[in-house]
């Protein structure tokens, strides 16, 4: 890219091209959109930029008008997608000096966040009141997710094949590209490959409804478009008539995830069950819950050394 670029062409330019040549074909579809999204927004707020005036100021303003629009998390976010560019500028000499350095996020008061998880006594409540019959339902798949806390793609792309009933295992290998219509597409990284231990009732109940399945075809995607609004909505529908939280289908996966941290199992166990890169994912995720178990620790703590005396 050295020869490409000029330092009086334009940023937008350049961000465009850097993400063509650096980021298709090297980060997943979702993760490229993200980058596409960061170029619409520097094409908006700094259409007349050029390389060489890419200075502190003028990328602080950038950012700055970008946190108008933004909680302070995403513009974190869009900092990083551009900044990795702009250091790329620098050491081609089409940007002076480092114009990232020392940069103040901020961004708008976050909104009130909808609950995301139920407690165990609200996912008992759930699971009961499914409709588990002979047949394939989206019922099936809110306690697959409930049970697992897969991730939604990779739920949507369980085959039969996946299943070990023998060790009570379920393989997450791939996941189910339904943004785009459908077809199998890598996990998220490589931690997402993993297997997760599943209980015997789950076992005896998969058994029997995957029988007769196609081994190698999902489960659940049996149509081209699958939307997770269309499970979001049976939730919700569920969740109203109970009278628990309205939660997503995400929100199972942070409900599998609470309870097993309230019942004992540790960070370092539940971050290899959902599949992330590291346990600080697992930490930052829920540390509401892990500073309530630290505090239920200190009590503990108190009373087993009131009575050394």
């Amino acid at each position: 890219m050295p020869n490409d670029f000029q330092p009086t062409d334009m940023l937008k330019d350049y961000y465009e091209k850097w993400i063509s040549v650096y980021k298709e074909g090297a980060i997943r579809d979702v993760t490229l959109a993200k980058y596409q999204m960061s170029h619409m927004w520097i094409t908006r707020l700094a259409p007349e930029l050029r390389l060489c005036d890419v200075t502190r100021v003028a990328y602080q303003q950038i950012i700055n008008e970008y946190a108008k629009e933004h909680e302070r998390q995403t513009t974190m976010d869009f900092h990083h997608q551009l900044k990795g560019a702009v250091l790329d500028a620098v050491d081609e000499g089409l940007v002076p000096r480092d114009p990232t350095r020392k940069v103040i996020i901020k961004g708008k008061t976050p909104s009130t966040k909808k609950t995301k998880y139920l407690n165990q006594f609200e996912l008992h409540t759930l699971l009961k009141s499914l409709k588990l019959d002979d047949t394939i339902n989206w019922d099936w798949f809110i306690l697959l997710v409930a049970k697992t806390g897969m991730r939604f793609s990779e739920a949507l792309a369980v085959t039969p094949n996946d299943f070990d009933f023998a060790h009570q295992a379920l393989s997450v290998n791939k996941t189910w590209n339904y943004k785009a219509g459908g077809g199998f597409s890598p996990t998220k990284n490589k931690s997402s490959v993993r297997k997760i231990q599943i209980d015997w009732q789950l076992v005896m109940q998969f058994a029997t409804l995957v029988k007769e399945l196609p081994l190698d075809k999902p489960i659940f995607a049996t149509k081209e478009k699958v939307y997770n609004s269309t499970v979001n909505d049976i939730l919700t529908r569920y969740c109203t008539k109970l009278n628990i939280p309205v939660i997503s289908v995400h929100g199972l996966r942070h409900t599998h995830a609470s309870i097993l941290l309230y019942a004992g199992v540790s960070i370092a166990s539940v971050a290899r069950r959902l599949g992330h890169a590291s346990m600080t994912t697992t930490q930052k995720t829920y540390l509401h819950v892990i500073q309530e178990l630290e505090n239920q620790d200190i009590d503990l703590v108190m009373r087993s050394l009131s009575n050394l005396t």
